[in-house]
């Protein structure tokens, strides 16, 4: 009989006896069964006693978490938590180190445990472990162990850390500022500082003000991982901290001091792998560094700023030649109200385009960035844009305030930091400016995008979304540097975009599942046929081509078709205006049997004989022609059809009729049309029911097939 739902199977061990094996009721209470456990060893006091977990934090079992207990858990038996603590909390006013030693290292391990951690804070624990890191007699192991043990208690935020005082934070500061410390030390100490700055601004200011940024950078420098993550850990905490003028002014100063260059090389491309925790502190640091252009993005332009206005006339002269001082105040006017147009602002006064927020000044500021460090580029792409047909340019000013506007989404911009995000980009930190860098490659991305998709004014929102996608699916690369950016997006082209977005549209259907990939090849010669079937049928329809004389004068009809017996090729001239022949009235027919190939393009004869103008080129695309035996001689029959589709409808028809693969185009589409047709109809029964990537392994066979029934044996 199965037991009870409240009732598991446990183990409880204790040093020198034997374990017990033992079904422990849930509804039986805690204190019952330890008194029952301790007379089974025949121990008396149970009340000294508790069960810990025998294995991972040793975590103390209560009347609260006791639920964790499952079956084949194993515990131990060991003092109660009250007692421990007064005994290790004793332990620490041993005078002998060796006995604080060991006192501590217990104590870091049970710190964990909340239960324990409550006894020890409850007895003034915090304070005698404060007292040895203030203190500081040991600087080694002993103060390393204390410093542990602290973090572990506050951890559980039963204490804030805005009590600790201001002497006892000095004095975690020196052992940071101190240059010969150790090694495991000052991880622990830094901890704390990062700790005591993220959750009281007052003594957050008093670790700003101790901690020179100097001193952090000696701390990254050092080849010591953990040394490193903490010392990162807490500079972003002070740059958070800090107020965004401190912020800036801080950064600053790391910038000037090649901070940007040392995680680019020392600790980005490291031999040693990035741990999850540096990962998060540089996406804090790389956060809060765009965060500094949030100001600019928020600002709309000033028409009465005599700086911005300047730099608005500077775009404007650096991509058009200027016109002689002679100009009238109104023709003058008049000509730049032009040329701001030829820009791509939408207004004749450039200054209501960049009142929206976003992007503000931001815009402006990329503008002008992009113009005086890629002079050749802004020149080539406004010239060019403002010299195509008004319907086919390019705006750079539309574009630039749109394209700023998207940078700022995809980085964030002016976002609160995430406590867990760890997708950085590491050519953030291989670039100076690298968000004004950035957009000049997007914007020359933007203007090859619209070139390949022959975009309009009307398209300009398809054409943002296309960049949109080619930026984000390239930035998620995290590429490690600019230029390798730049070649990554660059060759995600519009047609990559599109086939990508197509697999993936697959892929959601489910129609890339390797059972439905199977299905599709069962499907394909069944479907092959059908669509033989109906080239064969376009073919007996027959179709009326133009002749096409020496000059190009397309002043002739004839008309060819298959005979229903699929043996002839029926064709001959007819009037224009009139319908298509019955096939028994042709006076001409060509054998099938007779054809010897299918030529196409410009192997074909009739358009080898011609010259290599441009309406030849039209029609070289839609030529074909029968090459068959008359006589001794090889006569070839010359089509020019009247349209792509009727081309391929006739090279699939007479590939059928000559037993060659049909190879078009349009073939390729309607088999695909036509699977992913049949495919959806034939999984119509299993909507919603997930389609295993594997079929189910076969089970082996069994041991005797005795379970058959032989009909081959007669009763009597």
């Amino acid at each position: 009989m199965a037991p009870p739902r409240n009732v598991v199977k446990i183990a409880v061990q204790m040093r020198d006896a034997v374990p017990q094996l033992i079904q422990l009721d849930q509804a039986k209470p805690l204190g019952a069964v330890l008194k029952e456990v301790c007379d089974a060893w025949s121990l008396t006091h149970s009340e000294r006693y508790a069960l810990q977990f025998a294995d991972g934090h040793r975590k103390y079992i209560t009347e609260n978490n006791r639920t964790e207990i499952k079956n084949g858990s194993i515990l131990c038996l060991s003092t109660a938590p009250d007692l421990e603590a007064e005994r290790l909390l004793g332990g620490l006013q041993s005078g002998s180190r060796e006995g604080r030693r060991e006192a501590l290292r217990h104590l870091v391990l049970l710190a964990s445990d909340m239960t324990f951690a409550q006894e020890v804070i409850s007895r003034d624990g915090l304070q005698r472990v404060g007292t040895i890191i203030e203190d500081g007699d040991d600087l080694g192991e002993v103060l390393a162990l204390g410093l542990r043990a602290f973090l572990e208690l506050m951890e559980h935020g039963v204490v804030s850390w805005e009590t600790l005082s201001i002497p006892f934070v000095r004095k975690v500061v020196s052992y940071v500022n101190i240059n010969l410390m150790d090694a495991s030390v000052q991880p622990l100490a830094l901890r704390l500082l990062e700790s005591v700055t993220l959750s009281s601004p007052a003594l957050g200011q008093l670790v700003k003000s101790e901690v020179p940024l100097d001193r952090l950078l000696v701390h990254l420098q050092v080849m010591n991982q953990q040394l490193q993550t903490k010392a990162m850990a807490l500079l972003t905490a002070l740059l958070q901290g800090a107020s965004p003028a401190e912020r800036k002014h801080m950064l600053d100063y790391l910038w000037q001091r090649n901070f940007r260059q040392f995680i680019y090389k020392n600790i980005i491309h490291s031999a040693v792998p990035l741990g999850d925790e540096m990962a998060h502190h540089l996406y804090v640091l790389q956060a809060l560094t765009l965060g500094l252009l949030e100001p600019r993005m928020r600002t709309p332009l000033d028409p009465y700023s005599q700086e911005q206005r300047e730099q608005l006339q500077a775009l404007r002269q650096a991509a058009f030649e200027p016109e002689g001082e002679s100009l009238s105040a109104d023709r003058r006017r008049s000509l730049c109200a032009r040329e701001f147009r030829k820009l791509g602002f939408t207004n004749s006064n450039p200054a209501q385009d960049l009142e929206r927020v976003p992007p503000g000044l931001l815009a402006l500021d990329n503008m002008v960035y992009f113009s005086r460090h890629a002079p050749s580029a802004y020149s080539r792409f406004v010239l060019e844009n403002s010299s195509r047909e008004d319907r086919h340019e390019c705006p750079f000013a539309r574009s630039s305030i749109q394209l700023t506007v998207l940078l700022c989404e995809l980085l964030r911009v002016g976002e609160p930091c995430s406590e867990t995000a760890q997708d950085f980009s590491p050519m953030f930190f291989g670039q100076d400016q690298s968000f004004h860098e950035l957009f000049c490659v997007a914007i020359q991305l933007l203007n090859k995008t619209w070139k390949e998709m022959r975009a309009t004014q009307e398209d300009f929102d398809k054409v943002m979304q296309v960049v949109r996608e080619q930026l984000a699916r390239t930035l998620a690369l995290k590429p490690t540097s600019l230029e390798l950016f730049r070649t990554k997006v660059n060759a995600l082209t519009y047609g990559e975009v599109l086939r990508l977005r197509q697999t993936e549209r697959l892929h959601q259907e489910g129609t890339l599942a390797p059972p439905i990939l199977e299905l599709r090849e069962k499907l394909k010669p069944e479907l092959m046929g059908l669509i033989r079937q109906q080239r064969l049928l376009r073919l007996c329809e027959g179709t009326l081509f133009r002749k096409i004389s020496s000059r190009r004068r397309q002043d002739k009809l004839w008309f060819c078709c298959l005979s229903p017996n699929h043996k002839v090729l029926q064709y001959g001239d007819v009037e224009e205006g009139t319908s298509p022949p019955p096939p028994e009235s042709l006076p001409e027919q060509l054998p099938v049997a007779d054809i010897r190939g299918l030529l196409t393009g410009r192997d074909c004869p009739h358009v080898r004989e011609k010259g290599s103008g441009k309406q030849n080129k039209d029609f070289c695309k839609r030529a074909f022609s029968v090459s068959y035996a008359r006589g001794e001689e090889e006569a070839s029959l010359n089509f020019i059809a009247p349209s792509n589709r009727e081309f391929h409808l006739w090279i699939d028809g007479l590939s059928a009729l000559l037993g060659s693969p049909m190879g078009s185009e349009q073939t390729r589409l309607d088999l695909e049309q036509l699977l992913t047709m049949e495919t959806k109809l034939r999984l119509l029964e299993l909507e919603n029911v997930p389609i295993p990537e594997q079929p189910p392994p076969i089970p082996p066979p069994p041991t005797n097939f005795n379970f058959c029934y032989d009909c081959s044996v007669t009763e009597p």
